[in-house]
């Protein structure tokens, strides 16, 4: 069989996958005023291994939710935190990021897509689950493709916990015939029980490793590494810290999954020179864990952006500072003007000072600007400072049709060894030797020399080492740090903590809403 790059878009699957609570086919149609309309006849379908790999590869397609759109996780998430402005043109610009910035986020303003997409994710799994077994395919193929679902799902299922808190277990397909909008809220436990177990269940059926048209996939490694973190979430230290053991091997050296920090921290997000006039971005390095593939053969253009169907990852042209342009002679990063979104605060830019991990980190436009080596225009919440990890560099424009914003081809590491270091570091309570050379590798790595372990210890390297890469707003909330460290934002406590669940997602359904939204 051919080799299939599952995790670009499915070859087409029509189907009801798109169902929400408050709507029902992939267009998002008022349930109340619609028939189903979004389903398709599969019955012939998961005749053949390319099938059914096309019908997985819809359940990765989520995972472009991270870093597509302009409604992504990254910008989204940091926009809520201490590191950084939502920015952007106007306090307009997007409503929704805006709201999330200040706290003034509501059901009405808070997109609908970070709940949607994710049960969008979740319909699909369930259809891959409920159809595979009878699959005329060998046992090995689909017990491998039962798994890479399973633990998908569960990774969905864990970011809507995340954002919403309270949120509905659906298991299955549902049926157009179906009572689905009186499905109620599921208590968050049971939740958590389900997707842990349910990882636990497969791992012995995912690869090891993965390679070549296969990287992307979930290995054992990545279904460890999601498990270690869901366990970490729910406050179940000793089970998380066993799972990260198992996935970050001995500190500095080379896992049993082959996982490695990389020698050079900035080969995690810049682009190294392929020949005299080309240049690739670094993918799946041997710190990556899971990553969500991103991509130009998509060729996407204007007339489906917001719709879901755009490929390139967004972040590079959204957090590029707007009418950036270079001075003669000037050596400064040749990027492509912007959207000026996610500016940095000074307080993030004044806590990285003397870090060899700052210059990765942040484009300090003010700086050029003053020195001569560039002009850019202040936008909204200017602090002449820019994300620089996902810049839209000039030698990353696509060269093939459709609009060059849209065509980024940056993965994003959505779990590296790095992150799964320090998270072992905090599962094991902050102490002894482990968590000590635990710390010390992260800091070995870029230079920076042993310092006490402690929890203040790990959270200040997490907040460097992975600053802007979409953590930091859910470090502080599993903290509990994040009353203090966002007040002069608008965070209340007792409410900020989880979104609200969009508007239209509680009409004519079970669901209530989350307290004081």
């Amino acid at each position: 069989m051919k080799n299939k790059r599952i995790i670009y878009k499915s070859l087409a699957i029509f189907m009801l996958t798109g169902i929400s609570l408050g709507s029902l086919s992939c267009t998002g149609d008022y349930i109340g005023d619609v028939e189903n309309i979004g389903s398709f006849d599969d019955v012939n379908y998961f005749k053949t291994e390319d099938q059914c790999l096309s019908a997985t590869a819809s359940v990765y397609d989520i995972m472009k939710k991270y870093a597509g759109g302009f409604e992504n996780m990254v910008t989204f998430f940091n926009a809520g935190s201490d590191d950084f402005y939502a920015g952007g043109g106007s306090s307009t610009d997007g409503a929704g990021i805006q709201g999330f910035n200040n706290y003034r986020i509501n059901p009405i303003t808070m997109p609908a897509s970070y709940w949607k997409d994710y049960y969008q994710g979740i319909a699909r799994a369930n259809w891959v689950i409920d159809r595979i077994p009878s699959a005329p395919v060998n046992d090995a193929f689909k017990k491998r493709i039962l798994a890479e679902v399973t633990v998908l799902r569960s990774l969905y299922y864990f970011e809507l916990i995340k954002m919403f808190g309270n949120i509905p277990l659906i298991l299955k397909p549902i049926n157009s015939d179906d009572d689905y909008w009186n499905i109620p809220q599921t208590p968050r436990e049971e939740i958590y029980n389900k997707i842990e177990g349910d990882i636990v269940n497969v791992l012995a059926d995912l690869p090891m490793t993965v390679s070549g048209s296969e990287n992307g996939r979930i290995t054992q490694g990545g279904a460890r590494a999601i498990l270690g973190k869901i366990y970490l979430y729910n406050n179940k230290k000793t089970e998380a810290a066993a799972q990260f053991a198992q996935v970050n091997g001995t500190p500095g050296q080379i896992s049993q999954y082959g996982y490695k920090l990389v020698d050079d921290y900035k080969t995690l997000f810049e682009m190294y020179k392929v020949s005299n006039d080309k240049y690739e971005y670094h993918k799946f390095t041997s710190e990556s864990i899971v990553e969500a593939v991103y991509t130009n053969a998509g060729m996407s253009d204007w007339s489906f952006w917001g719709q879901g169907k755009d490929e390139g990852n967004s972040i590079c042209i959204m957090t590029g500072p707007r009418s950036y342009t270079l001075s003669s002679g000037s050596n400064a990063p040749d990027i492509v003007s912007g959207w000026a979104f996610n500016t940095v605060t000074d307080d993030l830019f004044n806590f990285m000072q003397g870090d060899p991990r700052a210059d990765v980190t942040i484009l300090n436009a003010k700086k050029l600007q003053q020195d001569g080596q560039i002009t850019y225009s202040p936008a909204y919440s200017d602090t002449g400072y820019f994300l620089k990890k996902y810049a839209p560099y000039r030698t990353g424009v696509s060269d093939l049709p459709g609009s060059m914003e849209l065509n980024f081809r940056q993965n994003y590491i959505l779990i590296r060894l790095a992150d799964t270091y320090l998270m072992e570091a905090e599962a094991l309570g902050a102490t002894g030797s482990r968590a000590q050379a635990l710390l010390d590798a992260v800091r070995a790595r870029v230079g920076l020399a042993s310092v006490p372990v402690s929890l203040q210890a790990i959270k200040d390297e997490r907040r460097r080492e992975l600053a802007g890469e979409g953590h930091r707003w859910f470090d502080l909330v599993r903290w509990g740090d994040a009353a203090s460290k966002l007040s002069s934002k608008g965070f209340v406590s007792g409410k900020n903590e989880v979104l609200p669940i969009p508007y239209t997602e509680l009409l004519n359904t079970a669901l209530n809403q989350n307290p004081q939204y």
